[in-house]
């Protein structure tokens, strides 16, 4: 594999694991039977991507005045500690879950945050209309939602030399088929399960942590 090769492939990783919670999310719709029409779904997308795109603007112009040996050192951070919450977040999701009326003591009006940690925890909540469709205004909350995790790693990536470009590129692709076939994936589950795919997406960014200093 060449270096061109080496750097698109890294790339296509990271955005796999950012995509991961919009797939799961994906399901959690479809198998409530809740629709997302297309134009929510690019709502969503862009939303996702412009948050992206600002941590990775951020990041380029950060590591312009950073030492190298730094950069190296705060993406294995960013990226190995990221990782590590990733693998715990089904046990954070099923304590938010379980403690429900814990969300209810928080009063923050900013992004409504009360709301997006129950997002969190539950996509399928985002129908607060009960509509069984999201529409566009529903689709901000869950674009803020799922686009918590792309900040921190959009950063720390861009600090470990990954080609912004390309990851912002195949983010944009993979997110909005991700969330699709999510969706079609959960509309053929006939029982509700409910499971997390949280610790796939924490594996994934562990070993390109352990990767920038190998």
């Amino acid at each position: 594999m060449n270096f061109s090769s080496v750097i698109f492939f890294e790339a296509l990783i990271i955005a796999l694991s950012l995509s991961v919670d919009s797939f799961t999310a994906g399901i959690a719709y479809g198998s409530n039977k809740i629709k997302i029409p297309f134009i929510s779904v690019q709502l969503i997308n862009v939303i996702g991507s412009i948050i992206l795109g600002i941590s990775l603007l951020i990041g380029n112009i950060a590591k312009q005045y950073i030492d190298y040996k730094a950069t190296i050192a705060i993406c294995f951070a960013i990226l190995f500690i990221l990782g590590v919450i990733k693998l715990l977040d089904s046990v954070t999701k099923t304590i938010i879950r379980k403690y429900n009326y814990f969300n209810k003591e928080i009063k923050f009006s900013m992004f409504n945050f009360k709301f997006i940690l129950n997002l969190y925890a539950n996509p399928e909540d985002a129908d607060v209309d009960s509509s069984k469709t999201i529409s566009l205004g529903e689709a901000v909350s869950i674009a803020i939602a799922l686009s918590l995790d792309s900040m921190a790693v959009g950063f720390g990536a861009v600090l470990g030399n990954v080609n912004e470009i390309i990851l912002f590129s195949c983010s944009f692709i993979i997110n909005m088929f991700a969330i699709i076939l999510g969706c079609y994936l959960g509309q053929k589950i006939v029982t509700k399960i409910k499971f997390d795919l949280s610790f796939i997406s924490g594996i994934i960014l562990i070993v390109l942590a352990i990767s920038k200093i190998m």
